[in-house]
């Protein structure tokens, strides 16, 4: 079984600029809170179904303490100017036994350079090391490229009756393509 809370590997972008996948850290959450700033608008309303630039403590406080059992979260660093920032991040949160909910969100000037597909898979292999037979998305239809990235890799797509498309992957099927692995 794979140890989510310790979890690190190392990718890179398409421009061959390294990027890491990790752990979130309770120490993250500064520069966690700081990529939030860097986001526009527009990737908040895809990521939270509303704008939201300022959270309570207590929503901090769950985004930041998850217990890697439960709740899963990942983060996406690179190095800029010499510092390691946060760039993206992906969860899962159990819904019910066997079965969670999937969120990501990534800055805008690193959309389209395949963090979002390595944190999927990341996230893939920790779930299916932990034994959960299914995962989840509710994304918005205007989220071409997290539909486009779901599809593609084998989520099937169901119209809610409100404004989200319901994406879900039974896991005993799932496998990376060859180029994301």
């Amino acid at each position: 079984m794979l140890d989510a809370a310790s979890y690190s590997a190392t990718g890179s972008l398409r421009d061959d600029s390294p990027f890491e996948i990790r752990a979130l850290k309770p120490d993250d959450r500064d520069d966690l809170l700081a990529a939030l700033d860097r986001t526009s608008t527009q990737s908040l309303f895809r990521r939270f179904f509303s704008v939201r630039r300022h959270f309570s403590e207590q929503e901090i406080d769950r985004f930041i303490n998850v217990d890697f059992v439960d709740h899963v979260a990942l983060v996406a660093t690179v190095k800029e100017n010499g510092r390691t920032v946060i760039v993206g991040g992906g969860r899962y949160i159990m819904v019910r036994p066997g079965e969670a909910e999937m969120a990501f969100a990534i800055i805008d000037p690193y959309q389209g350079h395949g963090i979002g597909s390595a944190l999927f898979w990341h996230l893939i292999a920790i779930a299916r090391s932990a034994g959960l037979r299914k995962l989840t998305a509710d994304v918005l239809p205007e989220n071409a490229a997290m539909l486009k990235l779901f599809k593609r890799n084998g989520f099937r797509l169901h119209r809610h009756q409100g404004a989200e498309v319901k994406v879900e992957l039974e896991l005993d099927g799932a496998s990376p393509p060859a180029a994301s692995q």
